[in-house]
């Protein structure tokens, strides 16, 4: 083997409704990928344990999420949808790579800091090993690439760090197995069993900010349900959360430097962009000097006719949750295929006595 096959792993957490900012920073993103490469989506369920223990509709809320890459335009055939809890090697994995990552690493982890925060004594253990997870979720696929948002790249560098220190602790039994590919590190030529994950940065929208406050992102647990479009709102509500949408007084500018320090201003502008698939330069040339009077309904036209299919076609499959959790078995059992051959290969190389 002298390369890795290139391979796309990306999962989202089943915790509260999906959102556009979900949509145009990340699903719409795996939308386009499927067309160049081989993608592995995944519900990652376990991951949602960290955020809240006790959950009363994780079932349904994993149902959701599948419902909305499907809706968005996932190919379940072509590709692999499944819920994480399906596939036990990742939780396998996951503890091998907590053997292999480094308390420091943990600890300097920006979300661990964020979510414990001052109470980290508090915290629970499975929040500060989330990231050895998500490592063994991309990586018990060998997966080459993985699309990430500003938040999640330090867990891919992490993850990048997993699997350097994995290669480069095992480098001679792979080398003796003949399982691994060359990688140049530095000086040194290691023989790697897992490549080192290359992240797939998004386009001119993938940061969606709140629709009442432009500072904030846009998140499923602010409690102003104005502050969001969620994938499942219908039309009207759409078209109602747009015109409401906090501005300011002043024109649109036809530059972009007029946007600084009008983070609302600045923020419609990139929805428009994101939902139009062009630039917020090209939204300005078009909009420039107009009031928010003219701006606002042309945006609200073009999120109802972008978002009101996906969230019509949600609705269809939430009715029908034997049809999605057919998808789901169908994928678990194709990826868990895939995860098993990687993991037996895994315990080769560590020693552990099997077969």
């Amino acid at each position: 083997m002298t390369a890795f096959k290139p391979l796309i792993f990306s999962g989202v957490q089943p915790t509260g409704n999906l959102h556009l900012g979900n949509y145009l920073g990340a699903i719409r993103k795996f939308v386009a990928l499927q067309d160049t490469m081989d993608c592995i989506y995944c519900v990652v369920d376990l991951h949602s344990l960290t955020a809240q223990l006790v959950h009363e509709d994780l079932k349904d809320q994993t149902r959701q999420i599948t419902a909305a890459f499907l809706a968005a335009g996932i190919d379940p055939e072509r590709h692999i949808v499944f819920n994480q809890s399906r596939v036990m090697q990742h939780a396998e994995l996951a503890w091998v790579f907590n053997c292999v990552a480094r308390i420091g690493w943990m600890n300097r982890m920006t979300q661990f800091k964020d979510k414990a925060g001052k109470d980290r004594e508090n915290a629970s253990l499975g929040l500060l090993a989330y990231p050895s997870l998500m490592a063994a979720d991309i990586l018990v696929y060998r997966a080459t690439h993985v699309p990430v948002g500003d938040d999640q790249k330090q867990h891919l560098e992490l993850t990048r760090d997993i699997a350097q220190k994995f290669n480069n602790d095992f480098s001679h039994r792979i080398a003796e197995l003949g399982v691994g590919v060359e990688i140049q590190m530095g000086d040194e030529t290691v023989n790697g069993f897992f490549p080192l994950t290359e992240p797939v940065i998004g386009g001119p929208a993938a940061r969606i900010m709140s629709l009442r406050d432009g500072s904030k992102k846009m998140s499923k647990s602010d409690p102003s349900d104005l502050s969001r479009i969620n994938l499942t709102d219908d039309a009207d509500t759409i078209s109602k959360k747009i015109k409401k949408a906090k501005t300011d007084p002043e024109a649109l500018p036809s530059e972009i430097a007029g946007l600084a320090g009008r983070p609302e201003a600045e923020n419609l502008v990139g929805i428009y962009a994101g939902l139009a698939d062009t630039s917020k330069e090209a939204v300005l040339k078009e909009y420039g000097g107009q009031q928010f009077s003219v701006f606002k309904p042309a945006l609200a036209d073009l999120a109802v006719e972008k978002m009101a299919p996906i969230a019509g076609e949600m609705r269809r499959l939430m009715a029908d949750p034997g049809h999605i959790d057919g998808v789901l078995r169908n994928g678990g059992e194709r990826a868990g295929v895939l995860a098993e051959a990687n993991m037996k290969t895994v315990r080769d190389i560590i020693g552990l006595l099997q077969g």
